[in-house]
């Protein structure tokens, strides 16, 4: 019988998976993989973790007979990937499971900061009901710029043209049908950032893309911009975007992620190794941006639709399930060494 361990696992969850699966042992644990939780996934066949578990090579050394790693998401930059490799120990992600949630959370940004949402909401609460302040913008006639033309980019790219918006996509893999069916228009990155109102990020995090957004990058963009990112924090450098923010250069960011957001999650993180100081640095800035109030910030909720989390877990199981048989699908460190 294999033996399967659980991280950051909720109740519910946990009721779900056992009613899925009842030819494995089971162990289930609500915490991130950490040294102080280690000790059942160390005779574990099979791990299945979230985004919070940082996958390293020093924890993957203490765990001798694992065959398979899932993580419940899409990205997978929280996991040595080359080190699985290097053990034959292949990584199962969830690639589709939320491509209309995402794109709807990302318009839930859009719109929070076009038409002053969040700042509404807050007067009201002070009983204040004046609208001096409050004048937003139609989306009709703007021009949205989309980083990142896959499943979750092509959703927002639809749900644009039903406001009325010029779409612009950049993406290294054009897909000329889509583009006319959807409506919109291929474009390079630079080209992007000169002209578009709104900027989306939905690319995957990955040293190509670590701080694709950066001070460079802003310089170039149409002032007052809005940008928006429910992708990975690190695709933004948190120092450019709060000087860009201050200056108004920048006029708006819808943030569901944020670079470093590990470190708040997992305060006790900072209490241990010698880069505290930029850890230190990359919270105070994230607490600065979030309290902007041209800043809309959600704590990665994106994907947290009940359907999505549905999704994530009929994936994830499945996924056990054919490794189990030998038969992986979905794996995101390619063929298995010899």
């Amino acid at each position: 019988m294999s033996k399967i361990v659980f991280y950051e696992i909720k109740d519910w969850e946990k009721e779900y998976i056992q009613s899925k699966i009842n030819d494995s042992e089971l162990i289930f644990i609500s915490e991130p993989l950490n040294n102080d939780n280690l000790e059942p996934a160390k005779t574990a066949d099979m791990i299945s973790v979230f985004i919070y578990s940082k996958i390293s090579k020093e924890l993957l050394d203490q765990m001798p007979n694992l065959k398979v790693l899932n993580t419940r998401s899409t990205g997978f930059d929280h996991i040595d990937i080359e080190e699985c490799k290097s053990r034959n120990i292949p990584v199962c992600n969830v690639p589709f499971y939320g491509e209309n949630t995402v794109a709807e959370h990302t318009f839930a940004l859009i719109l929070s900061l076009s038409r002053n949402i969040h700042k509404s909401y807050v007067r009201t609460l002070n009983e204040d009901f004046s609208i001096d302040g409050l004048t937003g913008f139609d989306l009709k006639g703007k021009t949205l710029g989309i980083i990142g033309g896959g499943h979750i980019g092509m959703h927002v790219a639809k749900f644009a043209k039903g406001f009325g918006m010029n779409v612009l996509v950049f993406d290294l893999f054009k897909q000329s049908f889509l583009s006319e069916v959807i409506g919109f228009e291929y474009a390079e990155l630079n080209d992007i950032l000169k002209t578009a109102d709104i900027v989306s990020l939905h690319v995957p995090y990955n040293p190509h893309t670590h701080h694709l957004i950066n001070a460079e990058k802003i310089s170039t963009m149409k002032d007052g911009a809005i940008i928006i990112n429910t992708a990975r924090g690190q695709l933004i450098d948190t120092d450019a975007l709060y000087d860009a923010l201050q200056l108004g250069k920048i006029g708006g960011a819808g943030l569901d992620v944020l670079e470093g957001e590990e470190f708040i999650k997992e305060e006790k993180e900072l209490l241990h190794g010698d880069s505290n100081n930029e850890k230190w640095k990359t919270i105070v800035r994230n607490q600065a941006i979030c309290k902007m109030d041209n800043v809309v910030f959600t704590p990665h909720n994106a994907f947290n639709s009940k359907e999505a989390l549905q999704r994530i877990l009929d994936t994830s199981i499945e996924n056990l399930k054919t490794c189990k048989d030998g038969k992986c699908q979905f794996i995101v460190n390619s063929e298995k060494k010899n």
